[in-house]
């Protein structure tokens, strides 16, 4: 199925896509899903971290995922790479990893208060990428956005699955 797209485009400048691909909602989410990545991945690099680490930063605030393994599944990280940026985060007093009480053989992660500094400040860094990136839209769109893609996530990702206590447009 192909989209018309009712707004007016930018000036040309020369450079246009076939109808095929301008029309195609793969094409179109694939090519501003990687815009949106790259812009964000840069502004998290320049302030001194990876957008991995954001993603642990965020999980150890939420504590759905304490352990480690829980950690790297969720980011379908391999979890040797997640020690390496655990390490790394732990280094710089973001975060400390404890031995579960229940499990000797997990190691639970948590957020220390520098930690929950940081996430702050890369938490407002992000929301303004999101901001610029969706300005375009009013806040109903933005709304309406969000309501269709949580719903494709949901049907394509187990992880974007909603707690029970949460009510989600369908």
């Amino acid at each position: 199925m192909r989209y018309t797209i009712g707004v007016t485009p930018p000036v040309n400048t020369g450079a246009c896509l076939p109808s095929a691909l301008a029309t195609s909602p793969v094409f179109l989410l694939g090519r501003l899903g990687y815009a949106l990545k790259r812009q964000a991945v840069a502004e998290l690099e320049e302030a001194g971290y990876s957008f991995y680490e954001y993603s642990v930063l965020t999980l150890a605030e939420d504590g759905t995922c304490k352990a480690q393994t829980e950690i790297a599944d969720v980011l379908l990280l391999d979890r040797s790479q997640l020690v390496g940026l655990l390490d790394g985060l732990e280094e710089r007093g973001l975060i400390e990893r404890q031995r579960d009480q229940n499990d000797r053989r997990r190691h639970v992660v948590k957020l220390t208060r520098g930690g929950r500094q940081e996430l702050g400040r890369l938490r407002t860094l992000v929301n303004r990428i999101e901001d610029e990136f969706l300005a375009p839209l009013d806040a109903e769109s933005r709304s309406d956005l969000f309501a269709i893609l949580s719903r494709l996530a949901r049907a394509h990702d187990t992880r974007f699955a909603v707690p029970a206590d949460v009510a989600v447009a369908s």
